[in-house]
């Protein structure tokens, strides 16, 4: 059972490694033109065995269907600073041609009913197999620090409470959500007063590393 959990997700596991490094290599590309990049950092996992099962299991899908219906078994994030990147980041993606954007979820202007907010892009990804190409789902998940911040922490608690939060903590996790998007709407009014202050503080970096 082992060794068919490890021919299972081997495409999953190479998908993630190639898009981490074709997604950071965006990055890349703008801090060599010295603007602004609207891409953060980005991270990647596969998700465990025990994860898929237990969705497998709580959204009905049969086992053998996991391919066609699990969208997330391999997912990304992509960190943004402010809110205005997630849609440069989203246009970035629409525009290349490695991969096929099968659906696109706006939970930003649509938030969850939780305060939950990110934008989310699941593409159909081409792994090359030593048996021949192979096309897996992958979910893009799309966030500001601040969103991922809250996600992360409610993505914690839903583990304790098993999505069945007490009154007083689901509403404790909504007013937190709400002050982590209005912290983002304060930061974005003022990005270009950061984005001169980063630009300033990289320009000195550069120069102390060449004196040294």
């Amino acid at each position: 059972m082992e060794r068919h959990w490890e021919f299972f997700l081997a495409p999953y596991k190479q998908a993630v490694e190639e898009l981490k490094v074709k997604l950071k290599g965006m990055r890349a590309q703008f801090e060599m033109q010295g603007v602004h990049s609207p891409i953060e950092f980005v991270t990647g996992r596969v998700k465990p065995i025990a994860s898929i099962l237990d969705k497998a299991q709580k959204k009905n899908i049969p086992l053998d269907q996991l391919e066609q219906q699990m969208q997330d078994i391999a997912g990304l994030r992509m960190m943004c600073q402010f809110v205005d990147d997630i849609q440069t980041v989203v246009e970035l993606l629409r525009k290349r041609n490695d991969f096929t954007i099968v659906e696109e979820r706006d939970y930003i202007t649509q938030k969850k009913e939780s305060g939950y907010r990110s934008y989310h892009v699941v593409i159909r990804y081409p792994v090359q197999m030593i048996y021949g190409e192979k096309n897996i789902l992958v979910e893009i998940q799309i966030r500001t620090l601040a969103m991922n911040f809250w996600a992360t922490i409610e993505h914690s608690l839903n583990y304790k409470y098993s999505g069945k939060f007490p009154e007083d903590i689901r509403q404790r996790l909504q007013r937190a959500a709400e002050a982590a998007y209005l912290l983002d709407e304060e930061m974005s009014k003022i990005r270009f007063e950061i984005q001169e202050a980063q630009a300033v503080f990289s320009r000195k970096q550069d120069l102390k590393e060449s004196e040294e």
